[in-house]
This record gives C-alpha cells, sequence and structure tokens, in this order.
C-alpha cells in the first residue's frame, strides 16, 4: 500500500528535524542529563515539526538505549511506541476531543503508573482548541502531575492558550523552515524516491512551501505523478501556476500601463487552465519583491521570496516608483482577499488588472494620489504639464496662453476694471475698494507681490478639485481647507486668467494675501504654461447659474461666523 511522502519521511530522530536545530539540541541535552520537564509547549506554524519532535521526545524518555538524547528507534519501547501497540503514550486531537469530560477522564487515568514503559507521555495536538471548562480541569493536573507523567501540547495559535497554561510548560517556537533548507531536504528525498527532480523545480517547490516542510513533501508527491522530469514547467503545470516568466511579462505590461495586453494575457491563462486567484498572487509576491529591493536595495535581498533573475527585477523595477509599486502591492493583495466571496472571480482580476494599468479609472484618495505622483514624475522628466493636466471640456478646451497683461472684457462690471496702483497703500475697505482722491503724489516702490488680477467671465472649472488638492503643502494650512471647499471657493481658467469665485469677502479677505497668490500664480503656471493672472471675485460663477454680478459687501465679522456655522445662541449689539 502506498503511502504518502511526507508520512513516510517523517523524521525519527531529532538530527533528522530540518530547521529547528535550537529546539532539537535543547530537547537532546534534556533528555541525555535526565532533567525534563513534566510540561512542554511546542507553537508555530504548521509543517515546521510539531507533531514530530512530541513523538521523537515520547520515544526518547522511554527509550532503553538513548543515542545522544535520541531514541534508538530498534527497542520494543521504541517500536512498540511507533506502532501504537504501547498505550502508555497517546496522541490526543483537541479539535475533536475538546470537552470536559474528555479531560477528567484523561486527568482520572493519568495517575496510574505507566504498565510497560517508564513515562506515561500525552500529546495533545491543536490544544487552543480546547474549551475553557477543559483548560480547568487540565490545570490542575498540570500543576501538580505525577513523576511518571510527562504532557506534550501543541498548537498553531499560541494567543487563545491560557496564559495560566502557558505558564506550567516550557514553551518551545517552531520557525518557518529557510526555503534553501527545504530544497536540500527535496532533492534528498527524491533521490531515494527515484524522482527527476531538477534544482529549479526543488527551488520552486520549496517558495512554494512557505515555511512548511509539510506542505512541500506533499507538493512534490502531487507532481511526482506526472511523467518525465520534475522540472518548473512540470510543476507550473500540474499545478496551475501561471509561471514566473509569464508573470513578469503581465507585470512590464503593467508598468507600461498597457490595459488591453494585460487581459489579454490574462485572458490566455484563464483559457489555459490558470487560477485567476493564482495569477494576482504571483503579481502580489513580484511586487513585493520589485517594492523591498528598491526600498531596502541593500539588506532586502534576504527578504525577497526569489525566482526571479537580477535583470527582470532591475528593468521592472526602473519602469516603476515604489510610491506606484505600493499602491499595486495594496491593490493586488485586497482583490485577492475578496476573491474568496466574490461571485466572478474572472471579473474582478480583470477590474483589479485595469485600476492597476490606469489610475485615472480610480476614484479614490488612492488613484488621486497616483494621478498627482504621475504628473509630478513627468513633469521631472521635463514633459510639458498641459499634457497630463486635469480633463479638459470638449466644447471649450483650455489653450494654454501666454499673455503679459489680461485682456479686459467688454461686458466687465465697473468695478472689475483693472486699476493703476496707487503710491501709498490706502485703507483697504471689505470689498477691497477705496477711494482714489485721496492718493497721495507718487513715491519710488519696489515691485508689489502679485495681486488679484479682473475676473473673466466664463471658463472651465473642472479642473479646480484637482489643481486645488496639489496645492497642500504650497499654500499656509490655515487656506487649504477654503480650497479644498467648493462650497466656497469655485475657480475657472480662461485667456491665460485664473479666476476664484468665493462665496463671501470673509473668504476673500483669507485669499486676497500676495503669498497666496503668489503661490496659485505659480501652480497655475506650471499647470497652463505661460505667466497666468490670478483674480478674485464674490459670488458664484457664471456657469453655476449665479450671473457675473458680484454679491454685495458683507461684514468681515459675519462671514466669520459663517465659516463656523452660525453661532444662534449669541447677538451683538
Amino acid at each position: 500500500m502506498y503511502q504518502a511522502l511526507y508520512r513516510k519521511w517523517r523524521p525519527r530522530t531529532f538530527d533528522d528535524v530540518v530547521g529547528q536545530e535550537h529546539i532539537t539540541e535543547t530537547l537532546k541535552r534534556q533528555v541525555a542529563d535526565g532533567r525534563l520537564s513534566h510540561a512542554y509547549l511546542f507553537t508555530g506554524t504548521r509543517g515546521t515539526g510539531k507533531t514530530t519532535c512530541a513523538k521523537i521526545l515520547a520515544r526518547a524518555v522511554n527509550c532503553e538505549n538513548p543515542r545522544d538524547g535520541s531514541p534508538c528507534n530498534a527497542c520494543p519501547s521504541c517500536l512498540g511506541i511507533e506502532n501504537g501497540s504501547i498505550l502508555d503514550v497517546l496522541e490526543l486531537d483537541a479539535a475533536s476531543n475538546n470537552g470536559v469530560d474528555q479531560v477528567r477522564a484523561l486527568r482520572d487515568e493519568a495517575v496510574y503508573t505507566p504498565a510497560a514503559v517508564r513515562k506515561r507521555v500525552y500529546i495533545v495536538d491543536e490544544v487552543h482548541m480546547l474549551s475553557t471548562a477543559a483548560f480547568n480541569a487540565l490545570l490542575k493536573i498540570l500543576e501538580e502531575p505525577p513523576a511518571h507523567l510527562l504532557f506534550v501540547l501543541a498548537t498553531t495559535e499560541l494567543h487563545k492558550v491560557p496564559a495560566t497554561i502557558k505558564s506550567r510548560c516550557q514553551q518551545f517556537a517552531f520557525k518557518r523552515i529557510l526555503p534553501m533548507q527545504i530544497a536540500q531536504r527535496l532533492q534528498f528525498v527524491s533521490e531515494q524516491e527515484g524522482i527527476g527532480l531538477t534544482r529549479e523545480g526543488a527551488a520552486l517547490l520549496a517558495r512554494l512551501a512557505d515555511g512548511g516542510m509539510r506542505d512541500a513533501l506533499s507538493l512534490l508527491d502531487q507532481c511526482a505523478g506526472a511523467q518525465g522530469t520534475v522540472d518548473e514547467q512540470a510543476i507550473l503545470d500540474t499545478l496551475g501556476l501561471a509561471g514566473n516568466v509569464e508573470t513578469a511579462a503581465l507585470m512590464g505590461q503593467l508598468a507600461a500601463r498597457d490595459t488591453a495586453g494585460a487581459l489579454n494575457t490574462l485572458a490566455r491563462l484563464y483559457s489555459g487552465g490558470k487560477d485567476v486567484g493564482s495569477v494576482l498572487g504571483e503579481l502580489s509576491a513580484l511586487a513585493r519583491d520589485l517594492l523591498l529591493r528598491k526600498t531596502a536595495p541593500q539588506g532586502g535581498g534576504a527578504l525577497m521570496a526569489g525566482g526571479y533573475d537580477e535583470t527582470t527585477l532591475r528593468k521592472l523595477g526602473e519602469r516603476m516608483s515604489a510610491q506606484r509599486l505600493l499602491r499595486m502591492l495594496t491593490l493586488l493583495q485586497s482583490a485577492a482577499a475578496d476573491l474568496v466571496r466574490s461571485a466572478n472571480r474572472r471579473t474582478d482580476a480583470e477590474l483589479c488588472l485595469i485600476r492597476l494599468s490606469d489610475e485615472g479609472l480610480d476614484e479614490s484618495f488612492a488613484g488621486l494620489s497616483a494621478r498627482i505622483a504621475r504628473l509630478e514624475e513627468r513633469l521631472a522628466q521635463g514633459i510639458p504639464a498641459a499634457s497630463v493636466s486635469a480633463p479638459r471640456v470638449e466644447s471649450e478646451p483650455i489653450v494654454p496662453v501666454k499673455a503679459e497683461k489680461p485682456v479686459p472684457q467688454e461686458d466687465a462690471p465697473p468695478w472689475e476694471e483693472e486699476r493703476l496702483p496707487l503710491p501709498e497703500e490706502p485703507p483697504e475697505e471689505p470689498g477691497g475698494m477705496f477711494d482714489a482722491s485721496e492718493a497721495k503724489p507718487a513715491q519710488p516702490k519696489p515691485a508689489p507681490a502679485p495681486t488679484p488680477a479682473p475676473a473673466v467671465q466664463g471658463g472651465d472649472s473642472t479642473f479646480w478639485p484637482s489643481f486645488a488638492a496639489g496645492l497642500r503643502g504650497k499654500v499656509s494650512p490655515t487656506v487649504m481647507p477654503y480650497l479644498n471647499n467648493p462650497a466656497k471657493v469655485t475657480g475657472t481658467w480662461k485667456n491665460g486668467q485664473l479666476t476664484l469665485w468665493v462665496d463671501s469677502e470673509f473668504t476673500r479677505s483669507m485669499l486676497n494675501k500676495p503669498a497666496v497668490l503668489e503661490k496659485l500664480a505659480q501652480a497655475a503656471a506650471a499647470a497652463f504654461g505661460g505667466q497666468p493672472q490670478v483674480g478674485i471675485v464674490t459670488g458664484a460663477p457664471p456657469s453655476s447659474g449665479g450671473g457675473s454680478a458680484p454679491e454685495a459687501a458683507e461684514d468681515p465679522l459675519d462671514g466669520l461666523m459663517k465659516s463656523f456655522g452660525g453661532l444662534d445662541n449669541i447677538q451683538f449689539q
């Protein structure tokens, strides 16, 4: 009868255990010196050797001829424990025996001395599945056990074990086995079994096992069923994986923002029987390696999963920034997690690839950040900003116009006409108006800071949300809440003129400052080119149905009260 490889090649001595030398050496010394504890707690992920070490320890403490702390596996005690004929060593599954009655029965029979060996050993697997009452029943026997009793508890979820249990046990943490160690063990097993496993195939199986030796042997057992040599291609075909070459090609299409090519590649892989979840998982692993290589080029080599040559990683890394890789990895992780409850896995995978290749289709904050990062990247490369600026309206396209001075419109209101600068700054009124008759003779003065230019009627306002978001960090934090609030400020662009339409004179006073106007002019020049002018008008823009005339002047105190949502319970005389 055929026996699975992970059962047939289970280690029988401490020296055969791979990757857990920090535990096996300690257990060997304790057995050799006779300084055994009455209870052990083995923790770690699946397939790392917890139950195997527990069985070896049970044979070692009862072996008649121990060899340097390991069992001889030849005496009657070792053979009886291994074949299950000696009932003094019992293995329990806490997942199916988690009630208080089973633990009470175990506690009652544990007081009896063993019949065939020196110590009675209880191996409790998945001990975290015990109920609270069962833990309480086990606690007393763990606290004051008989001299002939030994408990070995194993769990994959240490946080579910009560602290009262952990404090009465010697705790050993089993770590994930390194891929290199797993590959060496797989090659040894394949040589003994006559399986034609290549070195590249062993390395691929070791990566897929994710630190578990049992998983690696199970995958080898599955791939060995096919005829011929077990190489990378045979493993990929057997397990239904996309493969490193296909994954790297798909990542290259995403880096080039080739949406059609990425969808065609996914369709071809899907038609060939590849699982879309595996495709997204391999893309996520590659994006992780690229991100680690870019953010930690010196010490990140030991953290990478491997499987890709240096040339491929270098070419892909040069085409994508760390910010974009981080966004891609976040989207891939989220999409892979949602596939479990997806109604159509293929459609969700296609939507994920579309978002990865075209940031403009992602309306989330992360998508906006990605578009801004792309704009900054292209500006740094010297590409004109107008080619990647905000969306344009087809009926009235935005054309950058280099204008030395805004051209007044014929129908512009008289209060918006350009005024000559006065020699001295007169007292500013709420509406920005002053009496020119009180001006004094002109005196030489330095060039003034940018001042609001006359407003231009009409214009495009669709660019304003992204334009205002790009001002973060460039203007004062006290001004950003006004610029980002469409109810308070709306911007329009027309003929080299940036006009800000504000809701009140208070908002106007907050924006009508030289530092703010200068930053707005610089941002408009970077986005549209030329030497744009900035104007501020109180009122709604014409496109929103607000007319062209500004609102009547408003008391600054009233504007301040409106900005705080109103103070109904306070009256001013």
